[in-house]
């Protein structure tokens, strides 16, 4: 029978299972691994053998994982999202898993899966969840973690979930792996919480990597600027306000040259982009819930517009553009210019997501702490930047601060930087080049900052052809209000 001295274990030993498992090794946990993929649990136990660290029990069934650990039993699933969680689970039930045995999901299971999960294992087993990101390095090294369900099993998991998260230092700044520092392990709240946080931040991570595609589009095409001086721009943005991982890498990305030609490499990438469904989930979840998420639903459907490859090279030849010339731009001053719209409209994508999560939290009880999420973000994650320490500092000075955009700090940015972000939008439209990332973001902004919109027309339109009624700004908004409008004369009622 394999020992029991071990504090957790791994089912699914792929990219992340394995680097969440080398990850807790590093760390001097004993961890047992079990994956129906031969090779996948023969390979994790090679480079553990290499780490010479913590202890790693080979486990080639499930009864096994049970007999490794002692009560309460710690078993992290590395699995797919969907019904392969639920398999699992059940088959660990039949072989010995018991009520107060933690069960936790890293997988990218969509929130709402992870609720139901949680009523059905009520009784059987504490069902807890974690959601993971920075990708294969960040679970190897550290990531960024949200974690859900009880409290009592976040004390059991706290310690092993901070020792292997991302860590940041006293001025929130990312520290090199196994430094110490504040960690990036967030308790978001009951189950489901950290499936829905880590959903918004893969919305907010679509949108910011749809802006920086939308800049990168505009030096290209309009300034016609190489992808070497390209990454030289993003490189010297990355030592300021814009200082990101996404930033970063367009740097990097944009100054490597293709294996096989003179070019660039990103000039030989076809310009079709792929996604996994996060993205749609939280603009899906916007919708549902009536919270705006307009930047964050664009990015999603910029990738979608990117597939119709064959289409758009038809209207490429059928849909010429009539446009003015760019000739006349000043290339300091155009520049700097994207370089605050790329900041206004990133801030709105931001604004965007903890919007959204403000409401769905008032919607399930839930008192997400927006503090201790934009700090959980500033490091192992896709979207860790240095703008989330102020955000952190919005939400520490506000608590119940409505909108990113009212806080004092970022209104004076915005103001400071707006009229920029209205030259590149109106330059952009003028150049007949796609932004609507960046646009939308601007609508937002003027639509947030417009007390009279002209929805009073629309409701009038509603009332004429549906008879749906409308409140008037004279009287308690709870009082609705028809127009006979097929009577002559017309007449209004209060209904």
């Amino acid at each position: 029978m394999a020992p029991t001295h071990n504090h957790i274990a791994m089912i699914g030993l792929g990219v992340m299972g394995k680097s969440l498992t080398l990850n807790l090794l590093d760390n001097q946990f004993n961890v047992a691994g079990f994956d129906v993929n031969s090779q996948h649990l023969d390979q994790t136990a090679r480079e553990a053998k290499q780490l010479n660290k913590g202890s790693f029990t080979y486990c080639d069934s499930l009864a096994a994982i049970i007999a490794s650990l002692s009560s309460p039993r710690i078993i992290a699933l590395s699995l797919p999202a969907g019904n392969i969680v639920d398999q699992v689970i059940t088959q660990l039930l039949d072989v010995g898993l018991e009520p107060q045995d933690i069960v936790i999901d890293t997988g990218n299971s969509l929130w709402t899966d992870t609720i139901e999960r949680e009523k059905q294992y009520q009784g059987k087993l504490e069902f807890f969840t974690t959601a993971v990101s920075g990708g294969e390095q960040g679970a190897r090294y550290g990531a960024a973690l949200m974690a859900s369900g009880s409290q009592q099993a976040w004390k059991h998991i706290q310690p092993m979930w901070n020792a292997i998260a991302a860590k940041v230092d006293n001025q929130g700044l990312p520290v090199p792996p196994q430094h110490s520092g504040e960690p990036c392990a967030t308790y978001t709240g009951p189950t489901g919480s950290g499936h829905f946080v880590k959903m918004v931040h893969n919305g907010i991570e679509y949108a910011d990597m749809q802006l920086i595609c939308e800049v990168y589009h505009y030096l290209r095409d309009i300034l016609k600027l190489t992808s070497d001086e390209i990454g030289d721009i993003f490189a010297q943005w990355n030592q300021g306000v814009l200082n990101s991982y996404l930033i970063e890498i367009t740097a990097d990305i944009l100054k490597q040259k293709d294996f096989a030609s003179d070019h660039a490499l990103v000039e030989m990438i076809l310009d079709k982009a792929g996604q996994k469904g996060t993205g749609t989930w939280t603009a899906i979840n916007s919708l549902e819930f009536g919270c705006p998420t307009p930047t964050i639903a664009q990015s999603v459907y910029a990738r979608s517009l990117s597939s119709l490859k064959s289409q758009r090279t038809l209207g490429a030849k059928f849909l010429p553009a009539e446009t003015l010339s760019s000739q006349k731009l000043d290339l300091t001053s155009t520049i700097n210019q994207l370089h605050d719209a790329l900041y206004c409209a990133k801030l709105c994508a931001y604004a965007q997501g903890f919007d959204l999560m403000r409401t769905l939290s008032a919607h399930k009880d839930w008192t997400l702490n927006f503090v201790n999420i934009a700090k959980g973000w500033r490091a192992g994650c896709i979207i860790r930047a240095t703008f989330l320490q102020d955000i952190a500092n919005a939400f520490t000075n506000n608590p119940s601060l409505e909108n990113l955009l009212f806080d004092e700090h970022f209104a004076t940015e915005l103001s400071n930087r707006q009229l920029n972000w209205r030259h590149v939008v109106a330059n952009t439209s003028l150049s007949g080049i796609p932004m609507p990332g960046i646009s939308s973001a601007l609508s937002y902004f003027d639509s947030m900052r417009c007390e009279t919109l002209p929805a009073n027309l629309l409701q009038a339109q509603r009332d004429y052809f549906g008879s749906h009624t409308y409140s008037r700004i004279d009287q308690p908004e709870s009082e609705k209000y028809h127009v006979e409008w097929s009577q002559s004369p017309r007449v209004e009622v209060k209904r």
